[in-house]
């Protein structure tokens, strides 16, 4: 059956017709007759036969003198799109995005106050899009950092070409937790968004990434390949803080002090030779690391090429938290390192054993600040400047 008929006009053209001829009126097209009486308008959004449809624009249906009974939306090779029933039954909207390129059905069961049940149809094609981008990697992930992480875990997302259309990507990613968070996204660059609470995340929380991205567009004839679901979960609190004057890394998990570490900081005198100031993250744990001089090649004053045991990278700049037995005799009164924050053996080993990848490391006292892209220096930015790139600002996590 086709479209059904609505608008009053129609109606009363009808009534006159019936009355001055005295035989049965015509039925309208795609409305059904039970009793005499007219069964209920269904109304399609996108309209019939419509072309070019934006793949974000929602389907609505709606059944006026009447309820509906069914909605689905069928788009063949694209899959069927789905949606949600008012609580009254005379609205049903889909929940996901169309995809590009293709042809929709629209099949529709009403219902009068009668019973009487039609069925209803209406079709509609979406545009056409001539490419795709991708998710090229989300942090955390079950490889590179495990889905148990710190307090301090952003979520990264890496996408695979450059982004124009920021709102309908953010707008298509949700965060999902178990207990309410306030966050929101920041996008570093056209190929990069992040998400990042106001505060640390409350210790054991589950969180839940979705990226509905598939037909999203993503920018002129640019539309999202697919959708991306991520489960991880946050671990207990663990902060660890040490001033460059005091020389001493403080460990504490879930509020209480569980080991007190001497260190060597770095010995400043040239700006690269101080460690930053600022909230660092842990970004990998490594039993190994080839470390090299910064800016000195092989046979220059000061060169050095050096492996390194129990490391904890905490900047894209060259510093982590390692094991240093050759300073510690200055651990715990002076800073002698080249930037690196240096501990002895035995604690690089417990340090490496007790970190999650995301657990926060405060440092303080050194004139040098950690930059905001240094790393995962997310936490470096108040909320404000955080805020200043993201498109649709802040708001609450949704519960499950």
């Amino acid at each position: 059956m086709g479209r059904v008929a609505n608008g009053s006009a129609g109606l009363l053209a009808l009534a006159l017709l019936a009355a001055c001829s005295g035989a049965s009126a015509p039925k309208p097209e795609g409305v059904a007759m039970a009793g005499g009486a007219q069964g209920p308008a269904v109304t399609f959004s996108p309209q019939d036969k419509a072309a070019n449809v934006p793949t974000d624009q929602p389907v609505v249906v709606s059944a006026r003198g009447g309820t509906l009974k069914s909605v689905r939306v069928d788009g063949g090779k694209a899959g069927a799109l789905k949606g949600v029933l008012s609580a009254d039954g005379t609205n049903w909207r889909s929940t996901v995005t169309a995809r590009p390129g293709a042809s929709y059905t629209i099949t529709a069961v009403s219902a009068d106050a009668a019973g009487k049940q039609t069925q209803t149809t209406s079709a509609f094609s979406t545009v056409k899009g001539n490419k795709t981008f991708d998710i090229q990697t989300i942090t955390p992930n079950k490889d590179d950092t495990g889905l148990t992480v710190g307090v301090g875990m952003p979520i990264m997302i890496a996408f695979d070409k450059p982004i124009a259309d920021r709102v309908s990507v953010e707008r298509n990613l949700t965060v999902r937790s178990s207990r309410p968070v306030e966050g929101a996204w920041h996008w570093f660059d056209d190929s990069h968004v992040d998400f990042r609470p106001l505060e640390y995340w409350p210790a054991h929380t589950k969180v839940r990434l979705e990226a509905k991205l598939a037909g999203v567009r993503g920018g002129p004839g640019m539309y999202g390949k697919r959708d991306v679901r991520l489960d991880f979960k946050i671990g207990r609190e663990q902060i660890t803080k040490g001033s460059t004057d005091e020389h001493v890394l403080y460990v504490r998990r879930d509020g209480k002090k569980i080991r007190e570490m001497p260190m060597s900081a770095g010995q400043g005198g040239q700006w690269k030779f101080y460690t930053t100031s600022g909230i660092h993250l842990a970004m990998s744990r490594e039993d190994a690391t080839l470390m090299t001089s910064p800016g000195i090649g092989p046979g220059g004053a000061g060169y050095y090429s050096l492996m390194v045991y129990h490391t904890v990278r905490i900047s894209n700049s060259g510093e982590y938290v390692h094991s240093a037995p050759w300073s510690v005799g200055s651990q715990g009164n002076s800073n002698v390192s080249h930037g690196c924050v240096n501990i002895s053996p035995e604690n690089a080993i417990w340090f490496v054993k007790n970190t999650l990848i995301g657990d926060p490391i405060i440092i303080t006292g050194s004139p040098r600040k950690l930059e905001p892209t240094n790393g995962w220096g997310h936490w470096q930015e108040n909320w404000k400047d955080w805020l200043k790139w993201s498109v649709l600002k802040d708001g609450p996590t949704i519960t499950f």
